[in-house]
């Protein structure tokens, strides 16, 4: 079947629920030379890579991986394979490397090299600074749990040892679970577990009609996103299981705008897919998800009247419920982004969805949720500073989290104390959402589209905020370059003050911005 690409050639006109045309695509064209799409960008600002130039990157990378690993320093048992390489526009690289030991996968012991223009070496970010020297042959070992894989675990305490299984199963509401289990080898004891799927909630508030990219020609068209790596969406038909049914069309005019028509969830969540798309292209300079320009895929309609929407990185997939009763799906902008940005997560720092990273993790869904919602220009769903707030789940209006004063849901934390990496980390989120509320907008009251904030500092302080633009570059830049999978906020701030360092100066009122608002959150 021919592309059909709705930004260059007819337009296909989508009736839905719940949204308006969202502004012009972006067709600028990626490339490894020249400025970015920001040509007054700071020079540290990633550079756009074409999947071919990123490969070629990588390539470079592994060819010298070993030779990298000898500089650092590493024990001769220990390899170094090239997870992800980001340029910056001055030339500057961040290689971003998992590690090995005689043959084992060395959990936390990930790794970013930064490296000038010239092949200089400017430092090195570590999951750890713990040296490995674990006895893999000739020591007594617990019997493996069946099915589990021996592994070197160095995200906690002296590097071991150890077991990882990965526990399959369904949780309470219905999301399906991948419980990754760490035991001692020589113990059998538990040290530490985390699910891999990420979950989060939102409904679809869409109103009027919108236009995506399909595939097809005549009488024969799907929801296949040629312009955006081939995104897909498709219709599980309330399974819970396999990739269901990919949406096809004779008119290629899809859905009626209510849940009475499969294909309007379908519509949302491919809507949604492709907003997030182009906001980290346009942005960040990221093509897809994974930085190889190649698109994930969605399923709507999983399972029955299932209130919650989930990432899933082992399919590269988005899946989303049809909520309560089956009459609102949980397919709106944010929701697609916060979700999406699980997998951009998961591609970069891998922070671990547990403790403290687990907090971060999710907090770095709100912030870039948030920001595709303001990128989104989408008049029916204004961009804004509360998380959920289209979907009614407390039944009282109230959104499912607020970012200028993240305890006002009850539960989430507005600054860190001791025992924070113990909450869960939908709350322990509250930390760094705050932040970054803190970091666009300041403290203080405010009226941003509408909508009322007064956001206070732990500490009483008074901080000015630096514009939501410059705030998102910064997280996004820490999260690429200098968070790893066991980054905690104090780690946190140090990668975020990093990355303001790079794109704004050491001395610069961003800079000092940063320090302001993670006091603001009792981060010092």
């Amino acid at each position: 079947m021919t592309p059909h690409i709705s930004r260059t050639s007819r337009r296909t006109t989508l009736a839905i629920a719940t949204a308006v045309a969202a502004g012009a695509l972006l067709s600028t064209a990626f490339t490894t030379t020249g400025a970015s799409a920001e040509p007054s960008a700071p020079a540290a600002t990633p550079l756009a890579l074409s999947a071919s130039a990123r490969a070629d990157l990588i390539k470079d990378a592994s060819a010298d991986s070993a030779a990298t690993a000898r500089e650092l320093k590493l024990d001769s048992k220990e390899k170094l394979v090239v997870r992800d390489v980001v340029k910056d526009r001055d030339g500057t690289t961040h290689t971003r490397y998992e590690r090995t030991y005689d043959g084992l996968p060395v959990l936390g012991g990930d790794l970013v090299v930064h490296e000038t223009k010239a092949g200089k070496r400017e430092g090195v970010t570590r999951a750890t600074s713990k040296s490995i020297d674990v006895a893999t042959t000739g020591v007594s070992l617990k019997a493996a749990p069946s099915g589990a894989r021996k592994v070197v675990w160095a995200a906690t305490g002296t590097p071991r040892l150890a077991y990882e299984k990965v526990v399959t199963g369904t949780q309470k509401d219905g999301t399906p679970s991948k419980l990754h289990v760490i035991t001692d080898a020589a113990t059998g004891k538990k040290i530490y577990e985390y699910d891999a799927i990420h979950t989060g909630t939102g409904e679809s508030q869409y109103s009027g009609s919108v236009e995506i990219g399909t595939s097809g020609s005549g009488s024969s068209f799907s929801l296949t996103d040629a312009t955006r790596g081939g995104h897909s969406t498709y219709d599980l038909k309330h399974g819970s299981s396999g990739k269901g049914t990919l949406f096809t069309d004779a008119d290629d005019k899809w859905g009626d705008g209510t849940t009475n028509d499969a294909a309007t969830a379908g519509v949302d969540a491919a809507y949604g897919a492709q907003v997030t798309w182009d906001y980290y292209k346009s942005v960040h300079g990221r093509s897809g998800i994974n930085g190889d320009g190649k698109g994930a895929y969605s399923r709507v309609h999983y399972g029955n009247a299932y209130v919650n929407a989930f990432w899933d990185d082992s399919c590269f997939c988005m899946t989303y419920g049809d909520g309560d009763g089956n009459a609102k799906p949980l397919t709106s902008i944010d929701v697609a982004a916060h979700e999406m940005s699980h997998g951009v997560t998961a591609a970069t720092a891998g922070l671990v969805y547990s403790g403290e990273s687990g907090g971060l993790n999710e907090a770095t869904s709100d912030i870039f949720g948030t920001s595709v919602e303001f990128y989104a220009k989408n008049a029916s769903d204004v961009g804004d500073y509360l998380i959920g707030e289209k979907i009614d789940i407390n039944g009282d209006g109230s959104p499912l989290r607020y970012m200028d004063k993240p305890s006002k849901d009850g539960s989430s934390l507005d600054a860190w104390k001791t025992g924070a990496g113990n909450v869960d980390v939908h709350y322990s989120s509250g930390i760094a959402n705050h932040f970054f509320y803190l970091l666009s907008e300041g403290s203080g009251k405010k009226t941003i589209n509408g909508v009322a904030y007064d956001s206070p500092t732990s500490d009483g302080s008074t901080v000015t905020g630096i514009g939501r633009d410059k705030a998102e570059k910064i997280w996004f830049k820490a999260l690429t370059t200098y968070f790893t999978s066991s980054t905690n906020y104090a780690k946190a701030r140090t990668g975020t003050l990093s990355a303001a360092s790079d794109l704004y100066g050491a001395d610069s009122a961003e800079y000092k911005a940063v320090a302001a608002a993670w006091a603001g959150v009792n981060v010092k």
